[in-house]
């Protein structure tokens, strides 16, 4: 199963739903007209576990939950959460090297996540989409 190789794209795709409220919203018009939590890490945890009006939301998981399309957010420095990944593939849910990801930033699809060097780890179960 070959799922986007763009992480919010394939929340889009998902969901078919925008959420257009400007601040707090999940949007994509075009480069210059995009929500923050298109492209800002924390603005995206925030707005899928705060979401309550229209779009994908979520809720904060557990490793041994995750499902294909869930969130994984990686910290380098052990503070601040800076890289968002989306699965695309479960091998083994108990162990992270069979969790493969998709990745924007450096165009990277079915790589493991134990190939990633992080200090702390989340996930983000996709619970639904709001209409």
């Amino acid at each position: 199963m070959e799922i986007s190789r763009d992480n919010r794209s394939f929340i889009e795709i998902g969901s078919n739903i925008m959420n257009y409220a400007k601040n707090t919203g999940w949007y994509y018009i075009n480069g210059n007209n995009k929500s923050p939590s298109w492209s800002g890490v924390e603005f995206l945890y925030n707005f899928l576990i705060n979401n309550k009006g229209f779009g994908p939301y979520g809720r904060v998981a557990k490793q041994e939950e995750l499902e294909l399309g869930d969130i994984v957010q990686l910290s380098f420095d052990g503070y601040k959460f800076e890289h968002t990944l989306v699965i695309v593939n479960i091998e083994n849910r108990f162990n992270l090297y069979g969790i493969k990801i998709a990745s924007h930033t450096f165009d990277t699809y079915n790589k493991s996540i134990s190939e990633y060097i992080y200090k702390k780890i989340r996930f983000i179960h996709i619970q639904n989409v709001r209409r």
